[in-house]
C-alpha cells in the first residue's frame, strides 16, 4: 500500500467541471444574451447547446465504461477505442480547442476587471499613459498568462487542485448573493420573460414621453386655474 502513489480522486474532475459551466460563461455572457436575446431566447440558446453536449457526454461515458482509462483523457479513450489514425486526427483537434479555450479564458477573466478600472479612472485623476494602460486589455491579461505558466511549471498540477476549492466556494457564494440580492430594476420593473434591451429602451422612451406629456398637461391646467 505504501508504494502506491495517492491520486487526486474524482473531486477535482467535478470542481473542474463545475468552475467550467460556473465560470465566464454564467457571470459574463448570459447577462448580454438576455440583455439581447430575452430571457426565453436564452434558454433556447442552452436548449440547443445542450442538444450537442448530452449526446456528446453520453457517448463518451459509454466508451470510458468499457475500458480502463489512463493518462491522456479524451485522447486515450478515442485512441484505444477507435485506432490511432482517428485518435491522432481528434487528439490534434482537442489540443487546439485546450489551447484557445485557455485564451479566452484569460480574455474573461481581463474582462471582469473593467468595472474596476473604470471606478478609478473616473474617481482619481490618472496620468495619460496610466489611463491607456487601464483601458487594454493586456495589461491583466498578459501578466495573469505568466504568472498561471510560471504557477504550474514550478508547482504542478497540486497547487491547481487545491486552488479549485478556493474557486468552487467563491462561485457558490457569488450564486446565493446572485438569487437573493436585488437589483433597483427588478425592484422597479415585473418579470417579462420576453423583455430585452430593445424593447425595454422604446418602453422607456414611451414612458418618458406620456410623463412628459401628463407634466405638460399639469403646468397647462395650473395655468389656466391662477388665470
Amino acid at each position: 500500500m505504501n508504494g502506491v502513489r495517492k491520486k487526486f480522486g474524482t473531486a477535482p474532475v467535478f470542481f473542474t467541471a463545475i468552475s467550467t459551466i460556473l465560470g465566464a460563461i454564467m457571470f459574463l455572457r448570459f447577462g448580454f444574451a438576455v440583455g439581447t436575446v430575452g430571457f426565453i431566447g436564452t434558454l433556447l440558446i442552452v436548449l440547443i447547446g445542450h442538444a450537442v453536449t448530452i449526446p456528446t457526454a453520453m457517448s463518451i461515458a459509454e466508451i470510458a465504461t468499457n475500458q480502463k482509462v489512463e493518462g491522456g483523457g479524451e485522447y486515450y479513450i478515442i485512441s484505444r477505442s477507435f485506432g490511432l489514425v482517428v485518435g491522432s486526427s481528434i487528439g490534434i483537434a482537442l489540443y487546439f480547442s485546450q489551447a484557445i479555450s485557455v485564451a479566452f479564458y484569460i480574455i474573461a477573466f481581463a474582462e471582469s476587471f473593467s468595472s474596476l478600472f473604470e471606478f478609478l479612472m473616473n474617481r482619481y485623476d490618472l496620468p495619460e499613459s496610466v489611463i491607456w494602460l487601464l483601458q487594454q486589455k493586456q495589461t491583466v491579461s498578459i501578466p495573469a498568462l505568466f504568472l498561471l505558466m510560471t504557477i504550474v511549471l514550478t508547482k504542478g498540477a497540486d497547487l491547481g487542485v487545491k486552488t479549485l476549492y478556493v474557486v468552487v466556494l467563491t462561485l457558490f457564494l457569488s450564486l446565493i448573493a446572485f438569487f437573493v440580492g436585488k437589483t433597483e430594476y427588478n425592484q422597479t420593473t415585473t418579470l417579462d420573460p420576453f423583455a430585452n434591451v430593445y424593447n425595454s429602451q422604446e418602453q422607456d422612451l414611451r414612458d418618458t414621453a406620456h410623463l412628459s406629456i401628463a407634466t405638460d398637461t399639469n403646468r397647462v391646467e395650473q395655468q389656466t386655474f391662477s388665470g
